[in-house]
């Protein structure tokens, strides 16, 4: 697959999942909104219904009391009056079956019309007394309620009773507090277990008594504590479904970051094994030559021939072996089994020796190889043989990626950071290497491209050891490039105890 194709993927697999957040986000906003609407309705309902609850039992209130003081005079007067009036029924309408309405004598009859013009009277007055006494009420409610104190009018157990029936009609149990104020900001009653409002929280107030005089009014100001949780809690059933969206999102993009690494640990594989291939193949051949002619009779053969032929299979079965112990090295990397023989030794010296003997392969080619030694501390605790192949394997690979239109130069400086560390730098005038490609390059199989020049061996794994052991001596390396100027290595080492 390409990797335009699956970047496009990535791209699409990416919008798709940020839209349905955007959209589960939005969906969740809306609840909250509308949640939020709804509580504020029903507190507003509640308060005005607290609020007329109030009013209403100050009203029945007076109306008792005007009650309690004429009730013995209207009842008892229209009692009396009222049986005065009334005559029993035989009096009026004789037993004597068949007889009519109109047979009744006219003294009678004039009995029975006064008695109902007497009621309709008594009627009329009752209606007119009991109009009074509302009259009564209305005047005790409009000016002998105005002339008491607001905070004598209101009864805390009442109110607080009032909200709390109202907000449960309305579907509200979430438990309040409120706070009783009078029309010039006057505190006179707030609940025992009351809280002052947190920051963002939402209060609501309500006029009390709206029909008094403006200076008799007041107000009654209520919030909950636990309004934000039970607002936002709307949201907890669209939460388990954006948390399930991310998981997905993370889920699908490590899949395809694990695809794409998969691929290219594939490809630095097969590139592995076609340099492998062309890494054994040639020793094998010189070889193998080299065998085929000291067994051919019919050459003539001196000894420094024998003896050329000797070096040529002693040198190739050397290169032979070396390639085979840099794959088993690996090997053993991989499954930590690598054994480190570590002692004090002269990192300078040991620095020296490697340069000496790489120095004739650079003459050769007409390069130079400068080493300064400016540590004046070059005691670490090392494994001999791995720190020289750490040195060697950074000069080869100098050498390997040179430019071929210049003569090489090696420089090789070491030296002391402070009074605890050996360093060591080793800087060519290579064709360097790409920023995008620096962070790659001590990966396993991975090897710097040189565009279409083919003539830079290896397995990719000379970097990776090399990384590998500085670790192990409880090192760091870090390189620095400039593509078409060269590559520098600083190796950082910690210096041996005294």
């Amino acid at each position: 697959m390409k990797r335009s194709y699956i970047w496009l993927i990535c791209i699409l697999i990416s919008v798709a999942f940020i839209s349905l957040l955007y959209l589960q986000g939005g969906y969740a906003k809306t609840m909250i909104r509308m949640r939020q609407e709804q509580f504020d309705e029903n507190v507003y309902r509640s308060l005005d219904q607290a609020s007329r609850d109030l009013e209403k039992a100050e009203t029945f209130r007076y109306l008792q009391n005007v009650l309690s003081e004429h009730e013995k005079e209207a009842l008892g007067t229209s009692r009396t009056d009222i049986s005065d009036f009334v005559l029993p029924l035989d009096t009026i309408i004789p037993s004597t079956s068949g007889m009519s309405l109109g047979t009744l004598s006219p003294n009678k009859y004039n009995r029975v019309a006064e008695t109902i013009s007497h009621l309709q009277k008594q009627v009329r007055e009752a209606y007119v007394y009991e109009q009074g006494v509302l009259e009564e009420v209305i005047y005790a409610v409009m000016y002998t309620a105005s002339e008491q104190r607001f905070q004598d009018r209101i009864n805390p157990a009442v109110l607080d009773g009032s909200l709390r029936g109202a907000l449960i009609a309305n579907g509200i149990t979430l438990p309040f507090h409120f706070i009783v104020y009078t029309s010039d900001g006057r505190e006179v009653y707030r609940c025992e277990d009351y809280a002052e409002i947190e920051d963002g929280m939402n209060s609501y107030t309500q006029i009390l008594f709206r029909g008094d005089p403006t200076g008799q009014m007041g107000t009654v100001t209520i919030h909950f504590p636990d309004q934000r949780r039970y607002i936002h809690g709307v949201a907890g059933y669209v939460a388990p479904a954006m948390g399930f969206t991310v998981i997905l999102l993370i889920t699908s993009l490590i899949t395809i970051y694990l695809i794409v690494r998969q691929k290219r640990i594939s490809e630095m594989k097969n590139d592995f094994v076609h340099n492998m291939t062309h890494e054994f193949k040639t020793p094998i051949s010189t070889i193998s030559i080299a065998a085929q002619m000291l067994a051919d009779k019919t050459v003539n053969k001196n000894e420094e021939a024998y003896e050329r032929l000797g070096n040529v299979i002693t040198s190739e079965t050397r290169r032979l072996r070396f390639q085979v112990e840099k794959v088993l090295q690996m090997s053993l990397f991989d499954n930590n089994n690598i054994a480190m023989k570590l002692q004090e030794l002269d990192a300078n010296e040991i620095t020296e020796n490697v340069v000496d003997t790489f120095s004739l392969k650079v003459s050769q080619i007409g390069g130079t190889l400068d080493i300064r030694l400016e540590a004046y501390n070059p005691f670490i605790n090392a494994d001999e043989m791995h720190f020289t192949n750490v040195i060697f394997n950074l000069l080869d690979n100098a050498f390997k990626y040179r430019q071929e239109e210049e003569p090489l130069v090696i420089r090789v400086h070491t030296y002391n950071q402070g009074d605890a560390y050996f360093c060591i730098s080793i800087a060519d005038n290579g064709i360097g290497i790409q920023k995008d490609n620096l962070k790659h390059i001590f990966n396993k199989f991975y090897r710097v491209h040189t565009g279409d020049k083919h003539n830079v061996k290896g397995f990719g794994l000379g970097l990776t050891y090399v990384q590998k052991m500085v670790h192990l001596h409880h090192g760091t390396i870090k390189a620095t490039s400039e593509l078409g100027k060269g590559t520098k290595f600083t190796i950082i080492i910690p210096l041996a105890k005294d």
